[in-house]
Parts: C-alpha cells; structure tokens; sequence
C-alpha cells in the first residue's frame, strides 16, 4: 500500500530564516556536520510523535559528493558508512518527488535559497515513506560551495 501524507511541505526560504528550519539542530562553520540529537518532537496529525533526524551536505565543488550522519544512511536502509552517489539516492525518490526536489534544488542554489520538502522515497526492498528534506546553501564569499540539512521519516497516516 502507498504511503499517505496529509500535508505535504513544499516552499522555498530565504537565508536569514535558517533558525526556523533548524530547530532540530545547528549548523556551524564552513561545512561541517554537527550532533543531532537521536530523537526529535514532532507534531503529525494531531499528536505528537518522535523521528530520527539526520545531517547531510552535498559538495557543490567535489562532484556532488555526499556526506551523511548515520541516522540518513538509515532513512535509505542503505548500510552504514556505504560510498553513496547523488545519481544512486536520487534515484530512490519517486518520480514527481524527485521532479519537485530538483526544481526546489536549482532554485536554491539560483537564489541562495534555503528550501523544505516532502518527499517519498522508495529504499530498496522496504515500503515507501515519505521524508522531510530541509535545506540550505552553504556559501563562502559570494559562492555556493555546499548544499546541507536534515532529514527525517514523516510518520504516516493512521
């Protein structure tokens, strides 16, 4: 059965909101990835529920090189540690998930625009699930070197 999301999120956000978005945690320095904690709140269909959130960046000037914490390569069900490509995770997102996460992608790094998004994703051999994918570019002097954020499984429907 297809996974249901009541809501989905999907908008773009200026720079200077990053502390709204990352409530779930912080990001400091020129692209490092700092501690999340393991479990976060979450409000979903009236009730509150806890999510695994996780760091990743993306290297905008390395090839589109990913980095990711622990708790994303789990998202994934892909195994810990495990060399990933963005071409291979990209292609776990579903089709007009994937279609509205690259318009939202250019646009960021366009723009210098942070973006939230839900997504479902389809990790090999489990179900679909949908994820939030909180971003924002990472610039140093006037260039956009990084894309980095969070992610986390949106609890479904009941």
């Amino acid at each position: 059965m297809k996974p249901t999301h009541p809501l989905p999120v999907h908008h773009s956000w200026p720079l200077y909101e990053r502390e709204r978005y990352f409530e779930l945690g912080q990001l400091h320095g020129a692209g490092t990835l700092d501690a999340v904690a393991d479990m976060t709140d979450l409000v979903a269909h009236g009730r509150s529920v806890r999510a695994q959130a996780g760091w990743w960046e993306c290297d905008l000037e390395n090839n589109n090189r990913l980095s990711w914490s622990s708790e994303v390569y789990d998202i994934f069900s892909l195994p810990r540690g495990a060399a990933v490509t963005r071409e291979e995770t990209v292609a776990l997102y579903e089709d007009g998930s994937r279609a509205a996460m690259e318009k939202l992608r250019a646009y960021a790094i366009k723009h210098r625009r942070g973006f939230t998004l839900d997504v479902e994703i389809r990790p090999p051999s489990e179900a679909p699930r949908w994820m939030r994918l909180i971003a924002e570019p990472l610039c140093v002097d006037d260039k956009i070197v990084k894309l980095q954020g969070l992610k986390f499984v949106v609890p479904e429907r009941e």
